[in-house]
């Protein structure tokens, strides 16, 4: 029981979960919110493939001691691996697996193998549990209640797994509409009060996205206004900068200092040019 619930529970979801979108998908229309969580065609499924494996199931439980010429289980040796017990696991445990591609397409394609090869973990854990499952039959034992089959009966088994396949096609052939609407599980119409709640709930969150979305737009302007005024600052600055007489070179400075000199110096007069002029005075 364990591993059948790894197969149809934990791997069957890691496969199918792994699965890569397709460009089908835009074709399909959206679900409402007052949509079931079980519709029609998850029912068509769920019930066709239930028929063929109840059936499967019967026929070898009941008969498949005469069919493969086998000693029949009985509950009273159920410690005891038989062949009639294995081959009923078998066949059982194959027809997940092969029901598992059947579940890439639900919404009644008929190929369902397209695209298999695109999802490496779906191909992974399918190879994965056929090698287990093989591994299991043949060397499980006392421990898993299981014993070898022969060729032929793997071929039985496998054959009876693969008309999954086949099934499946029936199955999609049937129109949803074979199912009664009032069988959809999950579907509750609103009544006015909730309608009415969760109209206002909507118009809250709207004008809370609203709200957020304006002091988003504040902010922003905000930054381009600051970004703004902070470039016209640092170019008024460097046009003052270099307008400046502090700008000017070493060269221009000194020459203009020394310009200042000589013309302060050609208004003076000399200091001995008095005491010459005496002297000539004197002479004469």
């Amino acid at each position: 029981m364990l591993w059948v619930n790894l197969i149809m529970d934990t791997f069957a979801s890691l496969a199918l979960a792994t699965e890569p979108p397709t460009a089908d998908l835009l074709n399909r229309k959206p679900y409402g919110r007052t949509k079931p969580l079980i519709s029609r065609t998850m029912l068509k499924n769920i019930i066709g493939h239930s028929i063929y494996q109840m059936i499967v199931m019967l026929v070898i439980l009941f008969y498949g001691d005469t069919l493969f010429k086998l000693d029949k289980a009985s509950y009273e040796d159920k410690d005891k691996p038989t062949v009639h017990g294995t081959i009923l696991f078998n066949a059982f445990v194959w027809m997940q697996i092969f029901n598992e591609v059947n579940s890439r397409k639900c919404h009644g394609e008929r190929n369902v193998i397209k695209g298999i090869f695109n999802n490496y973990i779906f191909v992974g854990v399918i190879l994965g549990t056929s090698v287990a499952q093989v591994i299991l039959i043949q060397f499980g034992g006392y421990a898993f209640s299981t014993t070898g089959l022969n060729w032929y009966q793997w071929l039985i088994c496998v054959a009876i797994g693969a008309g999954e396949l086949i099934w499946g096609q029936v199955v999609a052939t049937v129109p949803k509409t074979v199912i009664p609407s009032g069988m959809r599980l999950g579907t509750q119409p609103f009544t006015q009060e909730e309608a009415t709640q969760a109209r206002m709930l909507w118009m809250r969150s709207l004008k809370r996205v609203q709200h957020q979305i304006r002091v988003a737009n504040a902010f922003k302007r905000a930054g381009h206004e600051r970004h703004r005024r902070l470039s016209l600052l640092a170019e008024a600055s460097s046009n003052s900068f270099k307008s400046s007489p502090s700008d000017a070179s070493p060269a221009h400075w000194w020459t203009k200092k020394s310009s200042e000199s000589d013309i302060k110096l050609k208004g003076m007069k000399p200091a001995s040019q008095p005491l010459l002029e005496e002297e000539d005075d004197t002479n004469v």
